[in-house]
């Protein structure tokens, strides 16, 4: 099983590729008492670190507020032998300045809405309006694509 798992994990650039396409993250915070928060989201990115922008107010926010690990599970497939996803693992970093929030906003706007042009930036500065963003520093990556398994064992 080791080597079968070595043998379906994405290359650096398949994992990149998989992230730039439109998918859903889960993104896994802590609870006060040690469960876990998970979410679904929509993400962006921010000199190439995924990103996510939220209600400044929200749970997940104040779980990272007191311990900034952070995990996001992206991925895709509906039967077993398409299932692919990439795990990140690492610590959140609270996005301060006002340019690189509106930056993530732009992103997250682009992958999921409309293609951000000039004209809807007001669109998107009234959806930033009581929001943060989070950057995750990524200190463990996991992938998996199961379409390699044909390669590995034939049908």
């Amino acid at each position: 099983m080791v080597k079968q798992r070595r043998e379906i994990a994405m290359s650096p650039p398949e994992v990149a590729a998989f992230l730039a396409e439109r998918h859903i993250a889960t993104m896994c915070t802590r609870n006060w008492d040690g469960s876990i928060h998970a979410v679904a989201m929509w993400y962006g990115f921010l000199d190439g670190r995924l990103a996510v922008q939220t209600k400044a107010k929200s749970q997940k926010v104040r779980n990272l507020e007191r311990d900034p690990r952070m995990t996001c599970l992206v991925h895709a497939g509906e039967r077993y032998e398409e299932l692919r996803g990439v795990e990140l693992v690492g610590r959140a970093v609270r996005v301060e300045d006002a340019e690189q929030l509106f930056a993530v906003g732009a992103s997250v706007f682009d992958r999921y809405v409309a293609a951000y042009t000039e004209e809807v930036r007001g669109v998107v500065e009234s959806m930033l309006q009581k929001r943060v963003a989070f950057v995750l520093d990524v200190e463990r990556t996991v992938s998996w694509d199961h379409r390699k398994l044909d390669a590995i064992v034939p049908r």
